[in-house]
């Protein structure tokens, strides 16, 4: 596996022999096998460890473990801390989401503080297969079924050309000692579905599922290479900027088809989602002022031009509300859960709950205030009603207006927080699932 693992690496150019390397080892299996084949290469190495105390004793004995494999290969071991259970309450977030982002933030700190070249991590080819199913299940592009990259960045996976079975057997060969995570098996983690059930019961199929996959995977890498090379060349012709803004040239793009394909690609580089850069080609031939957001821009209509600019130059504020999260405290104090829809369920009445048709929605949903000119459909109303004329009967002062925050499902209104829900998103009797929020009473 060694001669595999270096060639691996001088093939696909990760490093070169002169780089300091950052490793970051968890105690299983991947990285304690990653540590042991850097240990055989020329470079300069030390180790890093989160401990996310999510597992009480275990936790702290991953720590320990990985202190004494530094001091068996006689290197720096660098070693943090985490209350992951409390970041992931703050930011309203799944508790893999909370570390990951711990985990990644505070490995990019030390390479820069310690001069690190790279960051390496042991993610390996059953990694990129879980990955790619897990992509395929959401919803997704060819970028997201063109598997895990072995260089993004500063990040790098050496371990991306192996199955589990072998670094497993490299570990027993070599007599390795590692660190079993329980919670490896827990089928309620997704990630863990797809491992222990839906890829054995694809094996079933197809017992070279798992080679036939990593073919398409391949295949898709090769195919996205020319994709990207394509949409650059349109994106040169439609795409103009300076420091402010960036206008997209309508009459332009309409020469290249798929126009729908080309529009997204370009404004995926601003972190529109598929629906709204859906929502925005449909509002090419709409009324021009239409207004669209994402994390970091606002996209506004013109007759014959689209103009992005960096939310941070706009007056309103938007805040952003993934399908992972739980709860949010800015600007107001919200509470999210996602529940089966059952024939017996009691649907809430007070104005502070809203109770949506999960599959209706598309994320991150949106929390801003309301722009002159905007409509919903009142809850029990079949045609559209101006969010102003809303006020206007609901006899809403000037402050109470301008107060007022409002959900958007991209480019929809879902709720006028408080008051009255858009009746495109009721829950009906073909709903499976619910979206309910509850609006804190202290707000």
């Amino acid at each position: 596996m060694y001669r595999k693992f270096k060639s691996y690496i001088e093939n696909e150019i990760l490093f070169e022999k002169s780089h300091k390397l950052l490793i970051g080892v968890s105690g299983g299996a991947d990285s304690v096998v990653l540590a042991s084949l850097v240990n055989r290469l020329e470079n300069p190495f030390a180790l890093a460890h989160c401990n996310f105390n999510l597992r009480g004793a275990d936790s702290d004995a991953d720590e320990a473990f990985v202190r004494d494999m530094a001091r068996q290969l006689g290197v720096k071991c660098f070693v943090t801390s985490f209350p992951t259970k409390e970041y992931a309450a703050e930011k309203g977030i799944s508790i893999e989401m909370a570390a990951r982002e711990l985990r990644y933030a505070w490995f990019e700190q030390i390479r820069a503080q310690k001069g690190f070249d790279y960051i390496l991590v042991g993610h390996h080819l059953d990694d990129v297969l879980e990955t790619f199913m897990l992509n395929l299940s959401r919803g997704t592009g060819i970028r997201g079924l063109s598997g895990i990259s072995n260089k993004a960045g500063r990040i790098v996976r050496p371990l991306l050309f192996a199955r589990r079975i072998e670094v497993e057997k490299y570990a027993f060969e070599n007599e390795l000692d590692y660190r079993f995570d329980k919670s490896n098996d827990d089928t309620g983690i997704k990630r863990n579905k797809v491992r222990h059930e839906l890829i054995p019961l694809f094996e079933k199929l197809n017992p070279s599922f798992r080679k036939s996959l990593q073919k398409t995977i391949d295949n898709l890498n090769e195919t996205e290479t020319v994709y990207v090379q394509k949409v650059d060349e349109i994106r040169n012709k439609v795409v103009s900027s300076d420091n402010n803004w960036v206008k997209i040239d309508v009459e332009e793009l309409r020469k290249h088809q798929p126009v729908k394909t080309y529009l997204y690609e370009i404004l995926s580089v601003y972190g529109f989602n598929p629906d709204v850069a859906a929502e925005i080609h449909e509002a090419i031939d709409a009324q021009p002022g239409l207004k669209f957001y994402s994390p970091n821009y606002r996209l506004v209509s013109g007759r014959n031009e689209l103009i992005i600019t960096a939310i941070e130059a706009n007056t309103n504020k938007v805040f952003y509300i993934s399908e992972e999260q739980q709860k949010i405290s800015e600007p107001l104090s919200m509470n999210f859960h996602i529940e089966a829809y059952t024939a017996d369920y009691a649907i809430p009445r007070q104005a502070h709950t809203a109770v949506l048709d999960f599959d209706e929605l598309s994320f991150p949903i949106i929390l801003r205030k309301w722009n002159q000119g905007e409509y919903f459909r009142p809850l029990g109303m079949s045609g559209l009603k101006k969010i102003s004329d809303f006020f206007i009967d609901e006899k809403l002062s000037i402050p109470e207006k301008e107060n007022t925050w409002i959900l958007y499902s991209g480019n929809k209104v879902v709720w006028i927080v408080g008051r009255r829900i858009d009746d495109r998103f009721k829950i009906t009797t073909t709903t499976k699932t619910v979206f309910r929020i509850e609006l804190n009473s202290n707000d």
